[in-house]
């Protein structure tokens, strides 16, 4: 672990001499790679990078995060940036990726008062709202797992009902939306089997994921 900011300029600068003599070129050819087909809306966490984790090169995925991968109404931020990716750059898949063991999760799941961030984990408090029953038949150990899984398919939900993508669906506009989750214990990547390609299409596969979520984790009960 760097000791310094200072450490952090000397490991880029050995960092970048590295990569240019490993793969003469890497950054002139960067230059024009911002043509990416996917993008990856995940938490902030430091154990969770988009890149490594799915293996792609830099230029190859869009990436919007904030902490427990929320996209709400009201955020421009979130909006904005799938706005821009969606239209400017044509991305066709977006990925919605939580991660088992978030501290967001956690904490709106147990109630725990954090300071201003209690505002922003109050929709993942909606979200544990919503599925009470759901979440009241997991064993106790496994609900922060569960609601993960939950609020991702909450998340997928707000994406898909945004108007940049009801307007980029209704002008046939290839691009899909996927749930996945994240396993920090084993660095694989989970597919809720929730893809959405139409408004119409919603309707149908939200309660499915929903029911799968509830058939995976009250089995452990």
């Amino acid at each position: 672990m760097p000791d310094s900011l200072s450490d952090l300029f000397a490991l880029n600068r050995s960092w970048a001499a590295q990569t240019e003599r490993d793969r003469p070129g890497f950054f002139t050819s960067l230059v024009a790679q911002q043509t990416p087909k996917y993008m990856w809306i995940g938490c902030s966490d430091s154990r969770v990078p988009a890149n490594q984790i799915t293996g792609l090169e830099p230029g190859e995925v869009f990436v919007h995060r904030n902490v427990a991968n929320i996209v709400v109404h009201s955020d421009l931020n979130a909006l904005s940036t799938i706005q821009f990716a969606v239209d400017l750059l044509k991305v066709e898949h977006i990925m919605v990726v939580g991660h088992y063991g978030c501290a967001g999760v956690k904490a709106g799941l147990d109630g725990i008062r954090v300071g201003l961030a209690d505002n922003w984990i109050r929709h993942i408090q909606d979200v544990r709202d919503r599925h009470r029953a759901l979440l009241d038949a997991v064993p106790t150990d496994k609900r922060a797992d569960a609601l993960c899984e939950l609020n991702v398919v909450e998340q997928v939900a707000n994406v898909c009902g945004s108007t940049v993508m009801l307007d980029a669906w209704g002008r046939g506009q290839n691009v899909r939306v996927h749930g996945w989750t994240f396993g920090v214990h084993d660095g694989l990547l989970n597919d809720l089997k929730l893809t959405v390609n139409s408004s119409e299409k919603f309707h149908t596969v939200y309660p499915e994921a929903i029911e799968r979520i509830r058939a995976k984790w009250t089995q452990a009960a």
